[in-house]
């Protein structure tokens, strides 16, 4: 009784367990291509991320006549100018 019941548990963990996802998008590009790929037979369809672009235009050329989109990638580290210093003020006696 013990080994069925050990085996059955072995097999659920297995199909419990999920593969680890990749990271869809990659944050050293700034826009990313999101192409959208048909259902064959018995379906199979889905969806990839592209982010190996550096513009919206160059983006949208490599779209043109396919079904595909291009976003802006939300993981980027776009550069930012740092704030200006904050002035401080001479007390006046």
């Amino acid at each position: 009784m013990r080994l069925p019941i050990l085996t059955l548990t072995a097999i659920v963990t297995l199909f419990v367990a999920a593969d680890a996802g990749a990271q869809t998008y990659d944050p050293r590009y700034p826009v990313c291509m999101h192409v959208y790929t048909p259902g064959g037979f018995g379906g199979g369809g889905g969806d990839y991320f592209d982010c190996s672009f550096t513009s919206l235009p160059q983006c949208r050329a490599t779209a043109s006549g396919r079904s595909a989109s291009c976003d802006v990638n939300p993981y980027y580290a776009f550069d930012e100018p740092p704030p200006a210093p904050r002035r401080r003020h001479k007390k006046v006696h």
